[in-house]
Formats: C-alpha cells, sequence, structure tokens
C-alpha cells in the first residue's frame, strides 16, 4: 500500500509512520516528491489501513492491486532519472551508450572508445563474461576482459557498462563497473536481482526472450525492494515466429512502460535486429517512439569481430547515425 503524506508534515511524522508500518511487518520504502511525502509498504501482512490514516501527518492510504508496487507511478508520479558520467536517463533525456558487443584485446576496445569519445559518448559498453548459445562459442575474457574495458574508459573519460552473469560476480563488477547490465537470460534470475538490490550502483535489465511487460516490471521490482532505485529497463526485442530479424523489436513497450512505470526504458536496436543495417532505422524509431536512452553495438573492424560482427557498426556509421538521431530528438522535445 502507499501512504501519501500531508503537504508539509514534519520529519518527526514521516519516521513515526515508518516505524508503525515496520512493527507491523512491512518493508518501507520512502519517495519524495515536490509536494507530498509517499511511503510504500511492501509486505504480505494484513493491516487496517485506517491505522494508518489515524497517525499525524498522513493525508490517505491507497491500497495497490498491481503485482508491482516501487516500479509504479502511483508509488513515484515522476520520471526516475538515472544519471551515470553527465550522461542521464528519463525526464526527457535520451543517454547513448555505445561499443564493441565483446571485449577481444585492448587494442580492439581502444580503438572503439576513441572514436567513439570523439563523437560524444560517454559510456562505454563492453562484454567480458559472454552467455553464449552455443558452449563452442567465444566465451569473453571474463575478469581479464573488465580490466581492458575499465582501462579504455578511464583513458578517455567514458562510464563503462557490461553483463553480470553470477551473483559472485558482483564484487569484480563494483570494482571495474559502473553500470550493471543484467542480460535477457537472467531478468528471471531472481536470487541475482535480489542481491544487485542491496549494491547502489545503476542496473540495465533487459527483457527476456520471451517475458512479458509485466514479467520485466516485475524482476524491476526485485531490485529495488532490495533498496536499489537506480533501476534502468532495457527493451531488446522478444522471440516470435518471425525469421527475418534475430528478433522482434517491441518498440509498443516503450509507451506502454512510461505510462505505468516512473523508471526509464531504453532500446537495444543492435540484439532486436541482428543486422547492421536495420539497426540505424530501428534506433530513429525508438527515439521517435520516446525512449529514454539507446545500446547500440560499435566495432572497430565488424568483419573479424568474435561475437555479433553483423550487428554491429562502423565507427563512421554510428557517428552519421548519432548525428542524426540528436535531430530527431529536437523535434520530439527530448535531447541526448
Amino acid at each position: 500500500m502507499l501512504i501519501v503524506m500531508q503537504s508539509g508534515c514534519s520529519e518527526d511524522n514521516i519516521s513515526n509512520v515508518i516505524k508503525f508500518i515496520k512493527q507491523k511487518g512491512f518493508d518501507a520504502h520512502v519517495s519524495k516528491g515536490e509536494e507530498h511525502t509517499v511511503i510504500g509498504a511492501v509486505g504480505s501482512k494484513i493491516i487496517d489501513k485506517r491505522d494508518i490514516e489515524l497517525l499525524n501527518g498522513v493525508k490517505e492510504v491507497i491500497r495497490i492491486s498491481s503485482p508491482y508496487k516501487l516500479v509504479s507511478r502511483v508509488f513515484k508520479p515522476d520520471d526516475t532519472i538515472v544519471e551515470v558520467n553527465g550522461v542521464k536517463f528519463g525526464g526527457g533525456n535520451i543517454g547513448m551508450i555505445a561499443g564493441p558487443c565483446s571485449v577481444e584485446s585492448f587494442e580492439q576496445v581502444d580503438a572503439c572508445a576513441q572514436k567513439l569519445a570523439s563523437y560524444g559518448v560517454k559510456i562505454l559498453r563492453g562484454g567480458a563474461f559472454k552467455p553464449r548459445t552455443s558452449p563452442y562459442s567465444f566465451q569473453g575474457l571474463g575478469e581479464e576482459g573488465l580490466k581492458i574495458l575499465r582501462k579504455a574508459a578511464d583513458k578517455y573519460n567514458m562510464a563503462v557498462t557490461s553483463e553480470v552473469m553470477e551473483i559472485n560476480q558482483i564484487p569484480l563488477f563494483l570494482k571495474y563497473v559502473d553500470i550493471i547490465q543484467v542480460g535477457a537470460r537472467n531478468m528471471q534470475n531472481f536470487n541475482l536481482l535480489k542481491n544487485l538490490g542491496e549494491i547502489r550502483k545503476p542496473i540495465l535489465l533487459k527483457r527476456g526472450l520471451s517475458a512479458t511487460i509485466e514479467e520485466l516490471l516485475m524482476s524491476a521490482e526485485y531490485i529495488m525492494s532490495g533498496g536499489n532505485r537506480q533501476v534502468i529497463l532495457c527493451e531488446r526485442g522478444i522471440r516470435t515466429f518471425e525469421h527475418m530479424t534475430r528478433n522482434t523489436l517491441d518498440l509498443s513497450a516503450i509507451p506502454v512502460v512510461q505510462k505505468i512505470s516512473h523508471l526509464p526504458i531504453i532500446v537495444d536496436p543492435s540484439h532486436s535486429t541482428g543486422l547492421r543495417d536495420k539497426v540505424a532505422p530501428m534506433s530513429k524509431a525508438a527515439v521517435a517512439a520516446g525512449a529514454d536512452g539507446l545500446i547500440i553495438e560499435v566495432h572497430n573492424s565488424p568483419e573479424t569481430a568474435l561475437c555479433d560482427g553483423a550487428q554491429s557498426l562502423y565507427p563512421e556509421q554510428f557517428n552519421q547515425l548519432f548525428t542524426e538521431l540528436k535531430a530527431l530528438a529536437n523535434v520530439i522535445n527530448k535531447h541526448f
């Protein structure tokens, strides 16, 4: 349930309400808006809401029927803005993340980072641990890959995002990574999500291969229920019967999510289409649909890439696309 406090109520009033609901067996999550403070009481206990309404400073108590509470706009009407290295996602801002699918060598990542930084990109992506369908495919360089990413990013004043695979990797990622990515195959790895909820770094949560929007929001709820409010959702395409593209990019998820959730949602046009010539048009379509950001694969030599070269843009192609996207963003009153 949500407890809406009166405008101008005291900190003591807020503290007393939090203390009361905790005594009743609920977890308390506080969201302070411009006019009202909202306290989310999350738990499975049964309580008469009139007992809360009688507390000093309480304006009203609202029961939430949806299974996701903290990600809902009922809990937080205003957009959540996640900022990393000066790049903002949400609230009318469009964040850009770019880089190679996999970390192959320092020379490769350095070449990509140098180009991307010169184009104005401030967040570098790259896979150090790679979840692959085939056990014989390139699995990534592991910790050495994270070290390479960090070294290249620091050289060009960039932040880093990379995909975590297991709970025991989290300490390693805290050391090297600025945004921790949860891939599509781990979207419902609830133990991993719970542990990521306990840290205070942004989490980029990708939609599962066949996951519904509600399932994506419920996975975000696992992270937020642990106290981590810096969650960025990512639409990366879902598996359908269509084989002309790698996946089917569900751009309708953007306005649907934005209506019911305050969390920013970005789009991955590279994994969704799997084809280099489809990345640019779907990136533009995503921005036009209101996406809060993009994560695009760029490789200095896609033809020799160890992973997903066919969907990676050449640096010059990305630069042209980024220029066009900035112009498009101005049309819809958003900005990179």
